[in-house]
């Protein structure tokens, strides 16, 4: 084995290196909208700048760096259309990536990445050091980031939503406490998919006051009650099972087993825990995505994302008895970590 890189391994990491640029370019398309107006159709450059607020000359040269890693393709010249890959970020289709492009951009999550070397040499989150306030505490303070932030959860729930029902049999639920449920849009996926189950709802107050819409639209508010509180310090509402999707990985050690324990106080000796997260499988490489995720974590809210038998350790320590973990079988690898209370 050689540690020389070839020509091509340094091509590589150049092009790595220059990622960010990447995902800067990704940001200002999708907070323009360009998707959207690419929806129907080619259209030239300086129609869209027009129509976006853009720099004729400057626009067509960000289009024209996207259209070269994929995103558009210049049918003529100064005329693009939309590839499969840019329709991605389209603010129309389920599961969209432009509120997650739109989030990662903004100046709280930008500034904290640039500062990515505090964390690793201290264990801090580079966020806190920047701002001065922990992640939560900022989104309770900035009403816009807090709801791209808002938005881009829903979005990741759109696309996964359908994998959990189809993969997970809820059967013999029926009373599902949603723990850090968002504006909803989990929990009617599967209130939807189960038509005698009842749910319930539990976020912060400035957050579950956004699902009434959620929750209706789909149809089964009535079968829905909301609750506005604190899933650490608030006593939480009864139910069949519990489920959490991706609250536990926001968290450090010691903080996910005392949301965990106040889980485990609503039950009793009765119920299900139901963690929906991302495993860190062995193979690093295929466990990137995960490993992305874990760096924003140590960035920004000081959680982690956790191997099975790292989810293992937490249960015991909550007072759970580790039951099945149970595959989506999607590209992320997301897991149902199964709990029943000792």
């Amino acid at each position: 084995m050689t540690n020389t890189p070839t020509p091509a391994d340094l091509a590589e990491l150049r092009r790595l290196v220059s990622g960010f640029r990447v995902s800067r370019a990704i940001h200002a398309v999708a907070t323009l909208g360009v998707a959207d107006l690419l929806r129907d159709g080619p259209q030239e450059s300086d129609a869209l700048a027009a129509a976006t607020g853009a720099h004729p000359e400057a626009f067509y040269r960000l289009l024209r760096f996207l259209a070269g890693v994929g995103l558009f393709h210049e049918t003529d010249p100064r005329r693009f259309a939309l590839t499969p890959l840019g329709a991605g970020l389209r603010s129309d289709l389920p599961g969209s990536v432009r509120p997650m492009a739109r989030v990662s951009g903004v100046h709280s999550n930008w500034s904290a990445w640039g500062d990515l070397l505090h964390s690793v040499r201290t264990g801090e989150t580079a966020f806190h050091h920047v701002h001065g306030l922990d992640f939560f505490d900022y989104l309770a303070a900035h009403p816009d980031d807090a709801a791209l932030f808002n938005a881009a959860m829903t979005s990741s729930v759109a696309r996964a939503g359908d994998a959990l029902v189809a993969a997970y049999d809820f059967a013999g639920i029926g009373r599902l406490v949603d723990v850090g449920g968002g504006h909803g849009f989990l929990l009617a996926t599967v209130l939807r998919a189960y038509p005698t189950m009842q749910g319930v709802l539990v976020d912060l107050p400035e957050v579950v006051a956004g699902a009434v819409a959620t929750l209706t639209e789909a149809g089964v508010a009535e079968r829905c009650e909301i609750v506005g509180g604190d899933f650490f310090t608030d006593e939480l509402p009864t139910g069949d099972a519990h489920l959490l999707r991706q609250i536990v990985h926001d968290w450090d050690d010691a903080r996910a087993i005392a949301l965990l324990a106040n889980c485990h106080r609503a039950m009793g000796s009765a119920g299900q825990l139901l963690l929906v997260e991302r495993r860190i499988v062995p193979d690093h490489q295929e466990a990137v995505s995960e490993l992305h995720l874990d760096l924003q974590m140590l960035v920004s809210a000081g959680g982690k994302q956790r191997t099975d038998e790292e989810y293992r350790t937490l249960f015991l320590a909550a007072g759970f008895a580790p039951g099945a973990v149970v595959p989506l079988g999607d590209a992320e690898h997301f897991c149902v970590y199964e709990g029943r209370p000792v």
